[in-house]
């Protein structure tokens, strides 16, 4: 979701969440829109009158099939992307406002999501993540939940 300042910048706030198993493996969707792709973070945007906790809920399913319980905030990232840089290009810049949590999952079991912005999704170690290619946000996440330097 989408909503514009009067200051010509367009703002998207979203939730995604960090998600490891026993195993030491990181849950990633493969994004997959437009001109983009990238192995990226489970998650998306946050709609309008939605708490973000619960957006990151929402979208973790819809991306993965699981359903996951937040264990709390790891951080909250904002960029500014350039108009002609975003996804659906634009003469108006806009700031990506990034909350991501760490969760667990509950229940539910893995599948690919439908008809979205993502066509793939799996668990990878820490070494085949190294190796991915991912969008920026991979890396910011697994730093401010220990799991890299």
């Amino acid at each position: 979701m989408f909503t514009s300042t009067e200051a010509g910048l367009d703002l998207r706030v979203a939730a995604y969440a960090v998600i490891t198993d026993d195993q030491g493996r990181m849950l990633l969707p493969h994004w997959s829109e437009h001109r983009h792709s990238g192995w990226t973070m489970p998650g998306g945007g946050v709609d309008p009158g939605e708490h973000p906790a619960d957006a990151a809920v929402r979208e973790v399913f819809e991306e993965t099939g699981y359903h996951v319980e937040l264990d709390g905030v790891l951080g909250v990232d904002s960029s500014v992307i350039p108009g002609p840089e975003r996804v659906h290009p634009s003469g108006r810049p806009m700031q990506a406002l990034r909350i991501v949590y760490r969760a667990h999952v509950t229940g539910g079991e893995l599948r690919v999501e439908e008809d979205g912005t993502t066509d793939d999704v799996a668990w990878h170690t820490p070494a085949e993540i190294d190796t991915l290619d991912r969008v920026p946000l991979v890396d910011l996440s697994r730093r401010w939940a220990g799991l890299i330097r």
